[in-house]
């Protein structure tokens, strides 16, 4: 085994990398959402399952955008913490084989 050092990680790389990551954990999430209000939608009256439906299908589209704007601004933030504490502690370790 080879021990190596990450010294720099890039910046709109990993903002890229997260953006994708969160987005599709919005999209799931959108999804369970959807589900949900359309389910308790229907239990409630007939009128409540189509607003459930347009408010599930708003969060379908609307929380992936929004889950992948905020992993790629996260991931912007934490590639710069870690860029600037690597120049201050060092990089970071890992073994390779």
């Amino acid at each position: 085994m080879v021990t190596r050092h990450i010294n720099k990680v890039g910046v709109f790389s990993l903002g890229k990398i997260l953006a994708a990551v969160y987005g599709i954990l919005g999209l799931i999430f959108g999804a369970l959402i959807t589900l949900m209000s359309m389910g308790m939608g229907s239990i409630i009256s007939n009128q409540g399952a189509f607003a459930g439906m347009m408010f599930g299908a708003g969060a379908i589209i609307a929380l992936p955008i929004f889950y992948g704007i905020m992993g790629f601004i996260g991931g912007v933030i934490v590639a710069l913490i870690f860029n600037a504490a690597t120049g201050i502690i060092g990089g970071l370790e890992i073994e390779v084989e």
